[in-house]
């Protein structure tokens, strides 16, 4: 019989890149879990919807899901057949893409790894995070960045108006609501969507 892996917590930072002040969340997930919950778990996390394909480049692999269309010169391994505690430990750091045409880039840290009771895996939860996601097909980072600069500093203008009206009157850029992210991470888990 093989030898059960203890089961674990990870305690990853996910900072977006290309954004000042940073965006970023500290993610407590299990340890066993597959790149393809795990993307999930980041979408809440950050407020994403899942409306792009995605990927991640750990050491050099690149982990998505595996599409006949694909290039058949791009090497690709399935995340939903790839643990997180098979690829990343303390200290190690990987990248999560999403939205290939606005080019998000995420910089997913492991910073503690720490023991788990048995039978208390299988989670994931949102300790900790600042600012809010930018809107789907905003257009990437400097789009964003201008997108917060109008709303801003100039919401009344035309265009701060119409701006504000296509991603949600109250979008505030410096809110991030934990407590909806945690809410949507316990509904997944609760319905088993993942």
């Amino acid at each position: 019989m093989a030898k059960r892996r203890p089961e674990s917590t990870y305690t990853l930072r996910v900072e977006l890149e290309g954004i000042e002040p940073l965006v970023w969340r500290r993610l407590l997930v299990d340890g066993s879990v597959s790149l393809g919950r795990l993307h999930h778990y980041i979408q809440a996390a950050m407020g994403w919807t899942d409306a792009h394909l995605h990927e991640y480049e750990i050491a050099g692999t690149t982990y998505a899901i595996p599409h006949p269309e694909d290039d058949p010169t791009r090497d690709i391994t399935d995340e939903r057949r790839t643990r997180l505690d098979r690829l990343a430990t303390v200290g190690d750091h990987f990248l999560y893409r999403y939205d290939f045409g606005d080019n998000w880039t995420h910089r997913v840290v492991v910073e503690r790894v720490e023991p788990t009771e048995e039978g208390a895996g299988g989670y994931a939860y949102v300790a900790a995070g600042e600012r809010a996601c930018p809107p789907e097909d905003v257009g990437g980072a400097s789009s964003y960045m201008q997108f917060v600069r109008v709303i801003c500093e100039r919401p009344a203008s035309e265009e701060g108006t119409a701006l504000l009206r296509w991603a949600g009157e109250d979008f505030d850029a410096e809110r991030y609501d934990r407590h909806a992210a945690n809410a949507a991470l316990l509904r997944m888990a609760w319905n088993r969507w993942v």
